[in-house]
């Protein structure tokens, strides 16, 4: 699975797989990666569309006001709300 947070800066090449980037501090991580984690970035084609959210109506649902929300908690990868 990939996940890509952002463009950042590539400050130097530190060895063939290594190199050190310009990463914000709140990312808590360490500045020098190994290039197995880093992709190149692709400009977006002008001719692209971007897609937008369409809303989905789901049929035979109950709609609950809430107050607000007390409690979450994941059970079995499920997240769960404890609401008033």
């Amino acid at each position: 699975m990939k996940f890509v947070t952002g463009l950042y800066i590539i400050d130097e090449v530190v060895s063939t797989n290594v190199i050190k980037s310009q990463l914000p501090t709140s990312m808590r991580i360490h500045l020098v990666i190994n290039i197995s984690q880093v992709i190149q970035y692709k400009e977006q084609v002008k001719e692209q569309k971007v897609g937008e959210v369409k809303l989905v109506e789901v049929k035979r649902v109950e709609e609950w006001k809430v107050k607000r929300i007390l409690d979450k908690r994941k059970v079995r990868g499920v997240i769960k709300y404890l609401v008033q």
